[in-house]
């Protein structure tokens, strides 16, 4: 009988851990492949106008950014909390909860009580980070006192979040002059997200990207920055590595990890209000095709470096621009695109452990 293990390798090179993701997108385009073929299309033409769809026009391109956008802010909350070894599966969750708080503010407060258009926008952004990160530091604080597992509560929690959002969508917030379309009224127009069309000249007058981007360019700076220079940084690394060790030098672990998961909360619900007040201008149905999951394999992927979590971002928001533009002009699925996501996960999990370990045949 044949018997295989796993043994730990003693050092592993460093340009192993950067060339296992290029490598895991290799095997997972050519998996893809071989599913695109068995729809009987021919692979070649199908990831080419994947390309064209996503990066072979300033229209396509401004189209890919619009979807990073959220991926990258929830990217970067996600991979906050998994520098200290918490695992937030919540993210898509604290992104509902962001969007319903900025629709909150933009269509009561904002009505209601006289201001600029600045300031109600600043406010939006407050309270989605506010929303998101009380949304995730519920999960934060059943660890940090209960020791309950944060995946579980994380990932139960998404639903509740969801629901609840949904509830105001279709019933107490929902637009008498919809046409019967689940959907609370639009935003006023003075505090929709600017669109950077004096920074991104590059991209036809139609684009669609707005200060989003700004967002996520910031946020990724700030974690950079916190992480690596900071002391509380420094304290978030010791305790995802060890964690009683930690305890033994007296950091706070408790508190770190409840605004930890806080943190990583906020940003996601920042996301959310991204795209109600960047791109529906309005709180709807559908208003997240699951960017909150996408956004666990981005910062895998990007090895939780804050800056490679923009490139990946965008990497895979051209996926899910190529996924409708194949839909469109060959008839595959879009979800094909979506598959491509999974593949890329899985050959990167694989690709980690292989670096780590060789199989050992007996």
């Amino acid at each position: 009988m044949i018997h295989i293990r796993l043994e730990p390798r003693l050092s592993t090179p460093r340009w192993v851990s950067w060339a296992s993701p290029v490598v895991s997108i290799i095997l997972a385009l050519m998996v893809g492949a071989v599913l695109i073929a068995a729809q009987g299309a021919s692979p070649i033409e199908a990831y080419a106008a994947m390309y064209r769809g996503a990066l072979g026009s300033g229209f396509g391109f401004a189209e890919t950014l619009v979807k990073a956008i959220p991926l990258m802010l929830a990217g970067l909350g996600v991979a906050i909390a998994f520098r200290m070894q918490l695992w937030n599966i919540g993210a898509e969750g604290q992104l509902w909860m962001g969007a319903w708080a900025a629709a909150g503010v933009g269509l009561f407060l904002y009505a209601a009580i006289p201001m600029p258009p600045w300031l109600a926008i600043l406010l939006m952004m407050l309270a989605s980070m506010l929303a998101g990160g009380l949304w995730g530091a519920i999960p934060g604080a059943l660890k940090a006192y209960l020791n309950v597992n944060e995946i579980l509560t994380s990932l139960m929690l998404n639903s509740v979040a969801i629901f609840w959002v949904l509830y105001f969508v279709d019933i107490l917030w929902r637009d008498p002059g919809g046409l019967g379309f689940p959907n609370t009224a639009p935003l006023d127009k003075a505090i929709w997200l600017p669109k950077l069309g004096a920074l991104l000249f590059f991209l036809p007058p139609t684009h669609r990207v707005h200060l989003g981007l700004a967002f996520g360019i910031i946020a990724a700076a700030f974690m950079w920055y916190a992480l690596s220079k900071m002391q509380w940084g420094y304290e978030v690394r010791v305790i995802g590595l060890n964690k009683r060790a930690a305890g033994f030098a007296g950091m706070p672990i408790a508190r770190n990890i409840v605004l930890v998961m806080f943190l990583s909360g906020a940003l996601a619900g920042l996301a959310g209000m991204s795209e109600v007040a960047g791109v529906a201008h309005r709180l709807q149905r559908g208003l997240s095709p699951g960017y909150g999951f996408t956004a666990i394999i981005i910062a895998w992927l990007a090895k939780l470096n804050p800056f490679a979590i923009i490139l990946v971002s965008i990497l895979f928001g051209g996926l899910l621009v190529a996924g409708e533009q194949i839909q469109m002009t060959m008839g595959l699925p879009a979800s094909i695109s979506l598959i491509l996501q999974g593949l890329i996960l899985f050959f990167v999990l694989a690709g980690d452990v292989l670096s780590q370990y060789r199989i050992r045949f007996r």
